[in-house]
């Protein structure tokens, strides 16, 4: 962390609150944060009730909070990143959860947070997000990144099988995978205008206009 240390190092003291029902994961959050140049941690809180108390005394810079924390008055995940949102929108939000699904991360991030991070990432990347949110920049954790790359390419492939025949996209996987339009006719025992014309067909569906164009849009050709 020592490049990081030096970017840091210039700020002012930095307020942490930690939010999470595992007494153990604040515990690690805390001792971790003895390290980070200027951080204080000012409250550690089990549930939402006692987070908003201390956030209430507008002491605090960065909120860290567990996505499913239940049994406080102002709820969790996406309701209570709202509430803090609205509330203190002064505080920086940074989610820490065990669940990297990518439709609930971006819900968490249109709910107001600025980082998120999976408890399966290194802790450290604590101070990498702290440093990010403060800076007014979005920081996800590699494990999240993964998990938003796969979701986008299960929806790249949904999005291409919706639209196209069968044959069509037999046509497109073999152009996609190097094969010209008489190859692929070889191949699969047609014609190579019968070929041609579903390219054609399946481009025009895609609204691909050159094959550059359609080289790009399959360049991932695991996902057709």
């Amino acid at each position: 962390m020592g490049n990081e240390n030096l970017a840091f190092s210039h700020l002012k003291r930095v307020r942490l609150a930690i939010a999470d029902d595992h007494p153990l994961v604040i515990l690690a959050i805390e001792k971790l944060a003895g390290n980070f140049p200027n951080v204080e941690v000012i409250s550690r809180s089990p549930n939402s009730t006692l987070l908003e108390e201390a956030l209430a005394s507008g002491d605090c810079d960065v909120a860290i909070l567990d996505f499913h924390m239940p049994g406080g008055q102002f709820g969790d995940g996406v309701d209570l990143i709202q509430h803090i949102s609205h509330q203190h929108p002064e505080v920086r939000i940074i989610v820490l959860s065990r669940n990297d699904n990518a439709a609930l991360v971006k819900q968490a991030l249109d709910a107001g947070a600025q980082a998120f991070l999976s408890k399966e990432d290194r802790l450290d990347l604590i101070y990498v997000a702290i440093v990010s949110v403060l800076a007014n920049e979005t920081y996800l954790g590699p494990a999240i990144r993964r998990s938003l790359a796969v979701a986008n390419e299960e929806g790249h492939a949904r999005f291409i099988r919706q639209r196209l025949t069968t044959r069509e996209l037999e046509v497109i996987e073999r152009y996609a995978r190097g094969s010209n339009v008489t190859e692929i006719a070889k191949d699969l025992g047609r014609s190579v205008k019968t070929i041609s014309a579903q390219k054609c067909a399946a481009m025009r569906k895609l609204d691909l206009s050159t094959d550059a164009d359609l080289y790009r849009f399959v360049a991932n050709k695991d996902v057709i």
